[in-house]
């Protein structure tokens, strides 16, 4: 969809600020490692999927999602979900309190004891799929310039734009389907752009940009 957490070339933002990565800490405050270890948590109990939960923090008014720090839109986005999977109510939101004739019982609980192992096992997202490749490495292709209702991990600054296919990675789970809980798997494809045919012609600096697509973004030159 397109949202306050899609920035990518956006103008009028002012310029970028980052922290020195050697000085920046993992977290600025002891509410954000809770956020995080929250999040993680509540994604063990298996009633959403890692697009879903991005999803559920794009869903935000884009003007509460830019004025949010990083972890302050990771807690609305799982608020969200919390609520709408029936995991809490409102109003045990509101009162901070527990009611425990509606608390549902948990198929999974993640145990301080695994969450090392769990964290290094990951969830891999490589699948199966029956058709083969459309695309072929050095192929050139045409970006979709499609406007998503729902979840996309194509930026909206490539959307239009025509590249070179620089490898194929196999096939992986689709984020827009998963989003919306059905798994299926699409061939996903490193795409090589030039710094001119993305930010236009006034761009001499002779760089290229790389980003991977799935195949259903994609359409032959």
């Amino acid at each position: 969809m397109n949202g306050g957490h899609d920035l990518g070339g956006m103008h009028g933002l002012g310029p970028i600020d980052p922290e020195p990565e050697q000085g920046e800490p993992v977290f600025h405050g002891e509410w954000e490692r809770r956020v995080f270890a929250l999040t993680l948590a509540a994604g063990f109990l298996r009633h959403w999927n890692l697009d879903e939960s991005r999803h559920a923090r794009e869903r935000q008014h884009p003007a509460d999602y830019m004025r949010n720090s990083y972890y302050e839109n990771w807690f609305n986005g799982l608020i969200a979900l919390l609520i709408e999977k029936g995991l809490i109510t409102q109003s045990e939101l509101d009162s901070g309190t527990v009611i425990p004739s509606q608390a549902p019982s948990p198929a999974t609980v993640l145990q301080a004891a695994d969450v090392e192992t769990a964290m290094l096992k990951g969830g891999p997202v490589n699948m199966e799929v029956d058709q083969a490749p459309r695309f072929l490495i050095g192929d050139s292709v045409q970006v979709l310039n499609i406007n998503p209702e729902g979840h996309t991990r194509l930026p909206r600054y490539a959307r239009g734009k025509q590249g070179v296919v620089d490898d194929h990675h196999g096939a992986h789970v689709y984020p827009d389907s998963q989003a919306l809980g059905v798994r299926e798997g699409q061939h996903l494809y490193s795409v090589s752009f030039s710094a001119a045919e993305l930010w236009g012609q006034d761009d001499k600096n002779d760089f290229r940009v790389s980003i991977d697509m799935w195949e259903p973004y994609l359409d032959s030159v």
